[in-house]
């Protein structure tokens, strides 16, 4: 199958005429048009009916000689027949509206190592640059409007990604939607939730909430403070959030808040943890705040945390291949 994108944005092209935005902005004029293409010069997509030879199977375009393509609109995977589909050759899927239904391709088969996986519908609600990070993420890429791609040739294979990754910022920095980012185009993903359920507390329940619903359904949910276990036993890329509120837990398991000689027990489970994240086989990303740029705080077992904290950090990045600040959203390699 010969696929030839006439255009690779969204509706409006990108950028968007008369927009000023930063992204728009950066991009001269006309450089992607709406999104359009053409299957072996007999057929274009979007049109009205099928060349001879080419048939749809559910959402998939299938091929005379069974090259199958996948073209948006589709339904959401949640939606289809069958947990399994056939692979497709070709994948066309709009990773800035939903980077999560790749990993949701990759778990039902549709999307393969062999499976060229291209982002269209491209417009400004990110910025250029940001854009090719995110899709280096998930294994993906970008095609210029004029480019023509060929099934009979295998995709380029994409550099792995950093096995341990360590996420740090501060209250509402965009930390942990940058770690779900991270894990959105694996196909099973397990989400170690450390902090309290909220049953007590309607506002802090309301944020969990919606937390819950940022997440896409295949991803499979764990609360639990046992994070050196689970990260030892883990069969599937973990994301941790957080290790603030992990050891926030610790102290209260060993009742160190107010009793200086309990923090032993602390320090014993901050060690577990480290040498699990140190062994593990699996891709995990862990959030946790960065505590150092605060103020001092003003009690004894404030300053404990605060160091307690700050110490788990430095280890746990010195066993990382990536480490990162978020800041007002913005990544920061550290």
């Amino acid at each position: 199958m010969l696929v030839r994108f006439i255009g690779t944005a969204g509706r409006e092209g990108w950028p968007s005429p008369g927009c000023s935005c930063v992204s728009c902005a950066s991009l001269p004029p006309g450089s992607r048009s709406p999104l359009e293409v053409v299957v072996d010069e007999a057929l274009r997509l979007p049109g009205e009916g099928l060349a001879p030879g080419y048939r749809l199977d559910g959402p998939v375009l299938v091929a005379p000689d069974g090259s199958r393509l996948l073209f948006p609109p589709f339904p959401a995977p949640s939606a289809w027949d069958s947990p399994r589909e056939a692979a497709c050759d070709v994948v066309l899927l709009d990773l800035i509206g939903d980077p999560f239904v790749l990993g949701d391709l990759r778990g039902r088969g549709v999307v393969t190592p062999s499976t060229h996986v291209v982002a269209v519908g491209l417009d400004h609600r990110v910025r250029p640059e940001e854009l090719a990070r995110r899709l280096a993420l998930w294994g993906a890429r970008a095609v210029p409007d004029g480019a023509v791609l060929d099934t009979s040739h295998a995709p380029s294979p994409m550099p792995p990604p950093a096995r341990r990754t360590l996420l740090l910022g501060g209250s509402r920095s965009g930390k942990s939607a940058e770690a779900e980012l991270r894990l959105a185009g694996e196909p099973h993903v397990t989400y170690l939730a450390t902090g309290p359920s909220g049953h007590d507390d309607p506002e802090w329940a309301a944020r969990v909430a919606v937390h819950r619903a940022r997440r896409p359904a295949h991803w499979a949910d764990e609360e639990t403070t046992a994070l050196a276990e689970a990260i030892t036993r883990a069969t599937t890329p973990l994301l941790v959030d957080g290790l603030g509120t992990w050891l926030a837990a610790m102290f209260d398991e060993a009742g160190a808040w107010e009793e200086p000689s309990r923090r032993d027990e602390v320090v014993r489970r901050c060690d577990e943890l480290v040498e699990a994240w140190r062994s593990t086989p699996q891709r995990v990303v862990a959030v946790s705040d960065e505590v150092g740029l605060g103020v001092v705080p003003s009690t004894s077992s404030g300053r404990a945390f605060r160091d307690a904290l700050g110490r788990l950090n430095q280890r746990m990045a010195a066993e990382s291949e990536d480490v990162a600040l978020v800041v007002a959203g913005r990544l920061l390699p550290l």
